[in-house]
């Protein structure tokens, strides 16, 4: 009887400790739970404000590429057409009615060129409505600028032209991406050639970007993700879950694929 008594005694003991226990083991997971949620939404808002950051930036980098070409084409092409239609002018004679005339229609020609020529800076300076427009226009665009410089041969193959859907965010981060790429071919490649693809399948968007310059060793690249400025382009495909190829040889050129989920 002692022995039953005892029996119930302890399980009476080890009832009321778990009863007791519970609410502070209840308490101890509210707080744990609390804290992993708080984390999360401080970590979820830390992502958002950085890539938030990271945008600005990168339309700031955009607006910089875009005065700069801006500033070049004044310098370069609009302002010598310019200067060539006052030279072409002082030198009317007015005596001579038949090349008076010839010269005038020369200096219009020339002043309808430079106005032609303000106007594509005037598009350029809408560069977010150009990306706004469709990642294939954006794409054209620089691909016409770098046209201009007459300094490579061009094999252009832009399927995007026409695409129908947008990612404004993304197709700014791809924007700056080929600009980046482009930039680099021009300081550092030495290329004559360069080759540009773009097209969309399977809600993957394809860029790819090759010339037959100088290459380089890709391993040691790869592995320190800096020079060239490769360490922004691989941050910002990070940024909208992309995947970045290299390929490269010395003395055997480039290529730079990208590869971007879309929209």
């Amino acid at each position: 009887m002692q022995n039953e008594t005892t029996k119930i005694a302890i399980l009476v003991a080890i009832a009321t400790l778990v009863f007791l226990l519970m609410p502070v083991f209840l308490i101890l997971y509210i707080r744990s739970y609390t804290r992993h949620k708080k984390n999360h939404f401080l970590e979820k808002q830390n992502m958002q404000q950085k890539f938030e950051s990271e945008m600005l930036q990168t339309r700031v980098e955009v607006q910089d590429q875009t005065m700069q070409s801006i500033a070049t084409e004044l310098h370069d092409n609009v302002g010598q057409l310019l200067s060539l239609t006052t030279l072409t002018l002082n030198s009317i004679n007015l005596n001579d009615g038949e090349k008076a005339k010839k010269k005038i229609d020369n200096s219009l020609a020339l002043v309808n060129k430079s106005i032609k020529e303000l106007r594509e800076l005037a598009k350029l300076l809408h560069g977010e409505q150009l990306v706004e427009n469709g990642i294939g226009h954006a794409i054209d665009q620089e691909i016409n600028w770098l046209n201009k410089a007459g300094s490579y041969e061009l094999k252009i193959n832009n399927q995007l032209i026409d695409l129908q859907i947008t990612s404004p965010n993304k197709d700014l981060i791809i924007l700056r991406l080929l600009q980046e790429i482009i930039n680099n071919i021009i300081k550092h490649a030495q290329a004559t050639d360069i080759q540009i693809d773009s097209h969309l399948a399977n809600n993957i968007l394809h860029l790819r970007v090759a010339e037959n310059g100088i290459g380089f060793n890709p391993e040691e690249i790869k592995s320190k993700k800096s020079g060239m400025g490769l360490n922004s382009i691989y941050k910002r495909i990070e940024m909208i879950n992309g995947k970045l190829i290299l390929n490269s040889t010395p003395g055997e050129g480039t290529s730079i694929s990208i590869e971007v989920p879309y929209p």
